[in-house]
């Protein structure tokens, strides 16, 4: 009975671990992951993705540091890539298990965020600009007086997405100042600033896709991606602006976690990605340029063309990485949201 009951145990533990074998969790932005991306990689491994959605890079970094997660990889934005290095939730990657890796694009093979490429690997990048609905405001669009001194236009009917690092990266560049800026006249003046713009905002809100598809905003700082897709549901009417004094630029990489379960299926998709032809994919989905080389082969005319993806040498100049910020600009910044979200 003891030997029956022995190996009884063994075929239920092998039952279970073959229940918890072709499982992958996948912690990423929301909207932001191709479902035929996923559907394809389930088909050609076997492997199952869960995707669990997050909002903004601090609640991502909150959730996994709290310990338990259960998730195996990660998309941070380059600016937050330190924080995860620095308390130890990310790994180094085994290149060996990676034969894709030779497919990342020069420019991003070595980037001061991961130099090297040895924490992550790309999987979308682009940039924090502002989104509007020409039919109902016509002047420039390209400047963040669109939200920080509102055309009367869109008063009560302009949005800002609540993600701190962008939205005092805007205001600062707008009052002169630098990312991860140190001068307290220039912070009391993004202070005053956003304070004074405010009430001119309906909302601070995630979700622009949506709501600038179906107008119930004219307006919105927001992604260019993002962007890109309200504009093909209006027929054109909403547009993307470059601000002139200044935007942030972003790319999100996918790391592996240091508490992974199902390291070897992390491993798959990391590899999985880096085709360009599956990379094509998250693009197309997302709407989004990826670091990958060759995979425009793979994209639509409209995805090739578009002119929030495809920036000109003249708005691209005015875009840069944001650094991660740390010490008395961490400070400032954290006291002026804190006080804006009140």
């Amino acid at each position: 009975m003891k030997k029956l009951l022995s190996a009884t145990a063994m075929v239920l533990a092998s039952a279970t671990l073959a229940a918890a074998e072709g499982e992958l969790q996948l912690y990423n932005w929301g909207n932001y992951t191709s479902p035929e991306l996923l559907a394809k990689f389930e088909k050609e491994t076997g492997i199952k993705v869960t995707v669990t959605d997050y909002d903004s890079n601090d609640v991502a970094l909150a959730k996994v540091e709290a310990g338990g997660s259960g998730f195996d990889l990660v998309v941070p934005s380059a600016n937050y890539v330190r924080f995860w290095v620095d308390k130890g939730l990310i790994v180094p990657l085994d290149d060996s298990k990676l034969p894709n890796k030779g497919n990342i694009a020069p420019e991003w093979k070595d980037v001061p965020w991961d130099p090297g490429r040895v924490y992550t690997v790309p999987w979308q990048w682009g940039s924090t600009g502002i989104a509007v609905n020409t039919s109902v405001y016509s002047g420039d669009i390209n400047t963040s007086a669109i939200f920080l001194d509102v055309p009367d236009e869109l008063k009560g009917k302009i949005n800002v997405v609540p993600e701190m690092s962008d939205i005092l990266a805007l205001a600062t560049m707008y009052a002169g100042g630098k990312p991860c800026e140190e001068d307290p006249e220039i912070m009391k003046k993004v202070r005053d600033t956003l304070l004074a713009a405010k009430p001119n905002w309906i909302s601070m809100d995630y979700g622009a896709t949506e709501r600038l598809s179906n107008g119930d905003w004219a307006g919105s700082v927001n992604w260019n991606g993002s962007t890109m897709r309200a504009r093909l549901a209006t027929e054109g009417k909403v547009q993307y602006g470059f601000p002139k004094e200044g935007y942030p630029l972003f790319m999100d990489s996918v790391a592996l976690l240091a508490d992974a379960k199902n390291v070897e299926e992390a491993y798959k998709f990391i590899d999985f990605i880096m085709v360009p032809e599956n990379a094509a994919m998250i693009s197309e989905f997302a709407r989004y340029a990826n670091g990958i080389s060759g995979s425009d082969a793979f994209m639509s005319e409209e995805m090739k063309s578009a002119p929030e993806v495809n920036v000109s040498a003249e708005n691209l100049s005015h875009g840069q990485f944001l650094p991660g910020c740390t010490g008395k600009a961490l400070d400032f910044q954290t006291a002026i949201w804190t006080e804006l979200q009140k």
